[in-house]
């Protein structure tokens, strides 16, 4: 695992750290899995090979990943891995950190994120690997001019770069990097470990495809929602079905400022219930409850004093609450 600081994003890069002889011109293809599903990572995958092997790249029987069934893809992706002309890297976005990231005062949209994982996998093929990419495809998020123009002023030294919709279907090197995407946000999906439940088996894996549309999603997620809370860590607290149900099943609750802060003006509220999921204020906030009594609804018994830092949203009780008993 390598870590990458963008401006605004940690990636998280998976890689067979392909190289290939100093100077050999390769091209490069990005595309990503999982910018829809409610459940589980945005995955951004990157291919790339040497120029020179475009028809044996041909010869491998890429296609968009969407249109393979689940073995042809673990098959394909073993074959990138084992080719001895082909690379590939994957940035994992846990849910955590789109969450985290979408939900922050100065907005961070689904598409910056997008368009900063693809910039990262580029620095690492060709900063860290030392890969001489020449050619780089791209599957578009938003207006493909306005996207493209971006890469080229990131990538000045690099020739050709092209952005198009459907570049998983006009070009093999950016079908591969479909695959690695996809196969990678599956396993991810399937392998996930709670981290909220210690005995892990109370949390049901059968959270079906993460996409709201999908009924097995739909009933998960109604079976793992916490009064007070909200999701596990696999949830995007950011997206609208995640919202609406902690709007119809958590608690609400309303954190009063400290004196202080309420002279300084700087009051401080929150409701757990998603849409309004944010801390606010400088100071420190007081909250009182007690998730015994929360989860059976008596709050007037609620007794339990702790604080929390309104530094960040707060996304992940395990990981982001800074609590002093």
């Amino acid at each position: 695992m390598t870590n990458i600081e963008m401006a605004s994003l940690k990636l998280n890069v998976q890689s067979n750290r392909r190289t290939f002889d100093a100077g050999e011109p390769c091209m490069l293809g990005i595309d990503e899995a999982g910018r829809g599903p409610v459940l589980g990572p945005m995955v951004y995958g990157t291919s790339y090979c040497p120029i020179a092997k475009l028809e044996d790249l041909k010869s491998k029987g890429f296609m968009d990943s969407k249109q393979l069934t689940e073995q042809q893809r673990d098959d394909l992706f073993e074959a990138i891995g084992d080719c001895d002309f082909m690379g590939f890297a994957v940035d994992i976005i846990s849910a955590v950190q789109l969450s985290e990231q979408m939900l922050r005062r100065s907005k961070y949209n689904l598409n910056l994120i997008s368009h900063d994982s693809a910039i990262g996998l580029i620095r690492f093929v060709v900063d860290t690997l030392k890969v001489n990419v020449q050619e780089v495809y791209v599957d578009t998020v938003g207006d493909p001019n306005k996207y493209q123009a971006k890469l080229k002023q990131a990538f000045p030294s690099i020739p050709t770069i092209r952005v198009e919709k459907k570049a998983d279907a006009l070009f093999p090197i950016v079908s591969a990097a479909s695959i690695c995407a996809k196969v990678t946000r599956d396993r991810e999906l399937r392998e996930f470990s709670f981290v909220e439940d210690v005995e892990r088996e109370q949390i049901s894996q059968g959270m079906g495809s993460g996409y709201p549309s999908d009924p097995k999603s739909k009933v998960w997620l109604r079976q793992n929602i916490h009064k007070v809370f909200g999701f596990p860590r696999n949830v995007r607290f950011s997206w609208g079905t995640s919202k609406v149900l902690l709007d119809e099943c958590a608690i609400h609750m309303v954190v009063p400022a400290d004196e202080e802060d309420e002279e300084d003006g700087d009051n401080v509220s929150w409701v757990a219930s998603g849409s309004k999921r944010q801390l606010a204020g400088k100071g420190q906030a007081k909250l009182a409850f007690c998730s015994e009594q929360a989860e059976n609804g008596d709050l007037d018994s609620i007794a339990e004093q702790c604080w929390v830092k309104p530094s960040r949203p707060i996304v992940d009780p395990l990981e982001n609450y800074q609590l002093a008993f």
